[in-house]
């Protein structure tokens, strides 16, 4: 039987794709993409500037839905794990692409619970999460000392308490960014935006004030408790 390996090709820029994930490009024929067309997908776009044999691989295109209906996502993901399961059971291993790192907010590990309960071997290869890149972006720390560190959804979670302690990592606002970033103008706090990390398009905002409320998909914020000078 063939092995599922979810391969995380980091936030955006080509370069921060680690040899790990290069090699198991390289190695391996079948390559899975979420998304409707595998060389339109912005896992593609990243991983075969990094890896131009990618272009000579054989293409999965495997669909995910942008919604929140558990019937539909499980329907979903039971039809993606389906078409992955079709190469393993020839014996052949599945390199499935997935942004960022596939152990954090990943469609991939959705289908890997799935192929892994129908007895096939799994491995994940880790990649540069968004938000340390972002970090990185906003030339600052995540954390410094004892500071905690916060990660959170905020589609899911803006009706209710975002005020941890520490640094917060706010991740998939999405539609509801006019909404976050009114939330965050009542706060005295420093808040930092990147939109498209990495790539050509990438741009960072310096405070809540700058937000756009049309931000695109891949925004990540960052918003830390204001130090004493």
């Amino acid at each position: 039987m063939g092995k599922l390996i979810g391969v995380g090709v980091g936030p955006g820029d080509p370069e921060l794709m680690t040899l790990k994930a290069v090699r198991m490009i390289r190695e391996n024929e079948i390559i899975a993409v979420p998304g409707e067309a595998a060389r339109e997908t912005v896992a593609y776009k990243i991983a075969v500037q990094a890896a131009p044999e990618l272009a000579e691989k054989e293409l999965v295109a495997v669909p995910m839905p942008m919604t929140k209906d558990p019937e539909a996502l499980a329907a979903s993901h039971d039809k993606a794990a389906d078409q992955v399961e079709t190469y393993l059971r020839d014996g052949k291993n599945v390199v499935f692409l997935t942004l960022g790192d596939p152990t954090v907010y990943s469609t991939f590990m959705y289908v890997h619970k799935r192929i892994k309960a129908r007895g096939y071997e799994t491995q994940i290869i880790s990649g540069i999460p968004s938000f340390c890149a972002a970090a990185a972006c906003a030339d600052m720390a995540l954390t410094e000392a004892k500071e905690e560190l916060h990660v959170i959804p905020a589609v899911y979670n803006i009706d209710h308490d975002l005020n941890y302690e520490g640094t917060r990592v706010l991740m998939k606002s999405g539609k509801k960014m006019g909404r976050v970033k009114e939330r965050l103008m009542q706060e005295d706090c420093d808040v930092f935006m990147v939109e498209n990390c990495g790539m050509e398009t990438q741009r960072v905002f310096h405070s809540a004030q700058e937000i756009p409320e049309d931000a695109g998909y891949y925004s990540l914020i960052i918003v830390k408790e204001k130090k004493e000078k």
